[in-house]
């Protein structure tokens, strides 16, 4: 199991960069690797991924969410083994500061060796700036969803 934490302070209020992570079908505009995202019900996501060639799906359970405060989720179904929860903290009224905890399990020897060579943690940090791109570049989010898990 590897543990990962990387943040990003986004040029917008706490309340836009919350509403903007709870969007989740809009991951694949940010998200190296996401093809697609399906909200199946209010705390479970369906995810296609595609990185190198190989595609997976997996399921994510909302475990935990608390508007402007924190998102919390684990994979329950599927090829991929992960859990973690995105925080955010507000700076000032026009500054958030965005932070990743993932626990991520590498499933065989090609997730191992990536792992050890720190694929994930890059993929994390080049997520999270793409992230900040995003909301900065639109200064509003695409939608909220304010509901608890």
């Amino acid at each position: 199991m590897s543990t990962i934490e990387e943040s990003v302070e986004v040029a917008v209020p706490v309340s836009t960069a919350y509403n903007q992570w709870t969007q989740f079908e809009e991951f694949p505009r940010f998200m190296d690797g996401v093809e697609r995202i399906e909200q199946r019900t209010p705390t479970l996501t369906h995810w296609i991924t595609k990185v190198d060639g190989v595609s997976r799906e997996f399921d994510a359970k909302i475990t935990e969410q608390s508007p402007d405060e924190r998102v919390a989720w684990t994979t329950v179904e599927g090829e991929v083994r992960q859990a973690g929860v995105v925080t955010f903290h507000r700076l000032d009224d026009t500054r958030t500061k965005v932070m990743l905890q993932l626990e991520h399990d590498p499933q065989g020897i090609a997730d191992t060796v990536g792992d050890k060579l720190g694929f994930v943690r890059r993929q994390a940090k080049g997520d999270l700036k793409n992230f900040k791109e995003f909301i900065e570049s639109r200064g509003a989010e695409t939608g909220a969803w304010r509901g608890r898990a």
